[in-house]
């Protein structure tokens, strides 16, 4: 979990490449950003989407904890999650299609920047202090598992190159990664009083909220 902000950051910055090199042989930004978003969920098989879906279901519900952990384990989607999703997906790729207009470095950084900033809300999440939200699955495996000098390092990867993701304002992009994170951990703060703690489904969650937020940060 540590090492997550440094996965995010290579993911974003494979995607972000392609994504460009799309619009450099002709696409319009919007087409190279849905490109860009597909390839990251294919290449992380949709693991953070799924979670998103089942968070969002399992917290929209408004039931008791463990009904509410009850409907996160079900297969199925319910119309939280579908909505979840198709609003984090349309967020992405619209925010998306701005970064991927600007010039090659600052396209890149832009999407690497977003990417890891997802993954260092999963780090954030994963610190010590959190607690899982049931003895068994990923988030009783990762819990308080990342003390404070991985956190600080890993913010530290987000940040620094974020500093050339929007053009002439380097302050807007560490920015954005603040926001995204700031975000996300209040939906895991939520997730904690709601459920008891973490799970994987809201590792989830919380990556997908902060790589949207991120990515509308960076894009403005």
């Amino acid at each position: 979990m540590s090492l997550a902000p440094g996965v995010g950051l290579a993911l974003g910055a494979a995607v972000g490449a392609a994504g460009r090199l799309a619009a450099t042989a002709g696409a319009t930004p919007l087409v190279a950003a849905v490109l860009t978003v597909a390839a990251a969920v294919l290449l992380t098989r949709g693991l953070h989407l799924d979670g998103l879906a089942d968070t969002a279901d399992g917290l929209g519900a408004f039931a008791a904890r463990e009904t509410a952990l009850a409907v996160m384990r079900k297969p199925d989607i319910g119309p939280f999650g579908v909505a979840a999703v198709g609003l984090a997906l349309l967020g992405q790729a619209a925010a998306g299609a701005a970064v991927l207009a600007r010039p090659w470095p600052y396209a890149v950084v832009g999407v690497a920047a977003a990417l890891g900033s997802g993954r260092l809300a999963i780090a954030f999440a994963c610190r010590r202090g959190v607690p899982a939200a049931r003895p068994d699955g990923l988030g009783a495996l990762v819990a308080g598992t990342v003390g404070p000098v991985g956190l600080a390092v890993g913010a530290a990867a987000v940040a620094a190159p974020a500093l050339w993701a929007v053009p002439h304002r380097p302050w807007q992009g560490p920015l954005a990664v603040l926001a995204a994170v700031a975000v996300a951990l209040v939906l895991v703060r939520h997730a904690v009083r709601r459920l008891g703690g973490v799970t994987g489904d809201v590792l989830g969650a919380a990556c997908e909220t902060a790589v949207t937020v991120a990515y509308i940060g960076v894009s403005m």
